[in-house]
């Protein structure tokens, strides 16, 4: 699966998880952290945390490793790394306060195929 398609399998597993405000960012211009970023959040920490866990299932599914998992327990910002595109699932307090988008906002968006999509 080529990281196009995982990024829109990510994304629809945390719309089904009702992520909000999913947005992906093409970072292969502004960063060397990694070639795309996926940013949602959810209301509270058992929300963040299904989130994540469907993020890490999918990926696992169509064959990706998860290289690292951070945040999970305390469910405020939670980091997944798939190597080649970074998911960021944040606690809604926790999004406006970093603010990822304006901070990586030379970024171009990835169109996604979700509700959600901010």
């Amino acid at each position: 699966m080529d990281n196009k398609a995982l990024i829109q399998a990510v994304a629809e597993a945390c719309d089904d998880k009702r992520a909000e405000n999913i947005v992906a960012l093409d970072m292969h211009d502004v960063s060397l952290v990694s070639d795309y970023f996926i940013i949602c959040h959810g209301s509270n920490e058992r929300q963040v945390q299904a989130i994540a866990r469907a993020i890490k299932e999918t990926a696992e599914e169509n064959g990706n490793d998860v290289k690292r998992l951070e945040g999970f327990e305390e469910a405020r910002w939670v980091l997944v790394d798939i190597g080649d595109i970074v998911c960021h699932v944040f606690h809604i307090d926790e999004r406006y306060y970093y603010n990822l988008e304006k901070l990586w906002g030379d970024a171009d968006r990835v169109a996604l195929n979700v509700a959600q999509e901010g």
